[in-house]
């Protein structure tokens, strides 16, 4: 990651080359409406790349995708589980006030009122195509695709059968993904693919994607593409077992054998998937596991470019490659991503195409649910009134340096997050009364807390007072359950 000065730094550029960004946009307005590739990945940590610094990995797929267009090295999800940052994509919208508490029953439900992203584009003249992990409300055609291709999602699994791996090949008991199958365009279950994650699984959400692009006629296309890795349970790719040494990887800078306090996960599956206290080695061989599958992953994807340059429209689609959220995978004593640290709020970004600026990097904060405005501005659409996410087009033309004044993250009812565009973070664990603060600019690993300093006191409760201004913006749930809103 970069230090704030070289942030700074970056924005000045950014402006420069303002005028770059304002003739391609220029240049795309005269265009056929482009086509959408949407990449998904799950549990992919923003530094797990080769281009953002990942020593010893190859991802050469993903890394031409970032020369051929920008860089969001802030990017962050908004709630870092699964189906609830991709329901805040899927919607455009903040779900504060439906998943700041306890998981309750019907939280997950889309509201008839917001107009969906898939579905705007479907009555906006796109085709709409979903393939691979479906962990949101509902079904795909429900959401406005009007097609499925190598769709996995809960059940249809034989009876007696949770999972074709039952362990991982380092020892673990497989205790996610259970039961899942693909679904043929009629949903109907496909066990002969296997049931839960394998080996093979993101192969053959390729397959199925790369097979969809290739029937594709002149309408102008929307596919969404949701690969499963490296979300455990870790399984070598099919073709390359034991690829890597356990003994040749490194445990995360900010590594530590156990939480310093509860978070509020510590008996969540992610965590018992390797139960803390965690040994250095414990790490590095589900980390040398981790990194086999985000290869396998680039390779996937590769595949998917090279068919949208052999179908002849690679030139007219915008690609998306992000994931849902990070993980720990051994940072601060965690293994899973329900937390408000870096390595887990902030997600790898990259998008390319028609109306994006190539070869740039640029230091804006944003959400995952900011794709879907994004994506209307720069295809010349209305931005629905029920998305509440901020288009990047006057980020890409060069307009503006920041379209948030600040990011929020939350998790349950334990956790809630305001971080800066300066880089200050203040992280609120409600249910313990404990703060956290830190400058990520000058301290990437969130390594130094610093809320007890006398000097940033000051700070502090500025920061609080933002946080609560956002809690009561977006109706969250502790503040009228608890009346015990984050200490001055």
């Amino acid at each position: 990651m970069r230090t704030l000065a070289r942030w700074q730094a970056i924005a000045r550029a950014v402006l420069v080359l303002g005028a770059v960004g304002v003739t391609a946009i220029r240049a795309a307005d005269s265009a056929p409406r482009p086509n959408v590739v949407f990449i998904l990945a799950d549990d992919l940590r923003p530094d797990a790349l080769a281009f953002s610094g990942q020593a010893g990995v190859a991802t050469p797929a993903i890394d031409a995708l970032a020369r051929r267009g920008t860089v969001f090295p802030r990017a962050t999800c908004g709630y870092p589980i699964c189906h609830v940052s991709r329901s805040e994509m899927f919607t455009g919208r903040t779900l504060l006030e439906r998943f700041g508490r306890p998981a309750a029953a019907g939280a997950g439900k889309f509201d008839p009122a917001w107009t969906l992203w898939a579905e705007h584009l479907r009555r906006s003249g796109w085709h709409t195509v979903y393939s691979g992990k479906w962990h949101v409300a509902g079904t795909p055609r429900a959401a406005g695709f009007v097609a499925t291709a190598g769709l996995f999602s809960g059940g249809g699994a034989p009876a007696g059968v949770k999972a074709t791996h039952p362990t991982t090949p380092t020892g673990r008991l497989v205790t996610g993904y259970s039961g899942w199958t693909f679904k043929n365009e009629q949903n109907q279950p496909q066990p002969e693919f296997g049931v839960g994650l394998t080996p093979a699984t993101d192969r053959i959400i390729a397959d199925h994607a790369v097979a969809a692009i290739q029937r594709q006629g002149p309408q102008p296309f929307f596919l969404q593409v949701n690969f499963t890795a490296p979300h455990d349970p870790l399984h070598w790719p099919e073709g390359h077992a034991n690829e890597r040494n356990a003994s040749d990887q490194r445990v995360p800078a900010n590594f530590r054998t156990q939480p310093e306090f509860d978070t509020g996960n510590r008996d969540g599956r992610d965590e018992r998937v390797v139960p803390a206290p965690r040994t250095a080695d414990d790490v590095k061989r589900e980390r040398a596991i981790y990194f086999s599958l985000v290869e396998n992953l680039d390779r996937q994807i590769g595949r998917i470019i090279d068919a949208l340059a052999a179908s002849g429209v690679l030139e007219r689609t915008i690609v998306i490659v992000s994931s849902d959220h990070g993980l720990a995978l051994g940072s601060h004593g965690l293994m899973g991503k329900q937390n408000q640290y870096e390595h887990t709020i902030n997600v790898p970004l990259i998008l390319a195409g028609p109306g994006v600026p190539a070869g740039r990097r640029v230091p804006t904060q944003c959400y995952l649910r900011d794709l879907y405005p994004t994506i209307c501005a720069l295809a010349g659409l209305e931005i629905p009134a029920s998305v509440e996410g901020k288009s990047l087009a006057p980020v890409l033309r060069g307009q503006r340096d920041e379209v948030h004044d600040a990011i929020f993250g939350y998790f349950t009812d334990s956790q809630r997050m305001v971080r800066t565009p300066d880089g200050w973070k203040l992280i609120w664990y409600p249910a313990i009364g404990r703060y956290q603060l830190f400058e990520v600019g000058s301290d990437p690993a969130e390594l130094r807390d610093r809320i007890a300093e006398p000097a940033q006191q000051t700070r502090v409760a500025q920061l609080k007072a933002r946080l609560v201004a956002w809690q009561q913006q977006h109706g969250d749930p502790i503040l009228a359950a608890t009346s015990k809103p984050p200490r001055p």
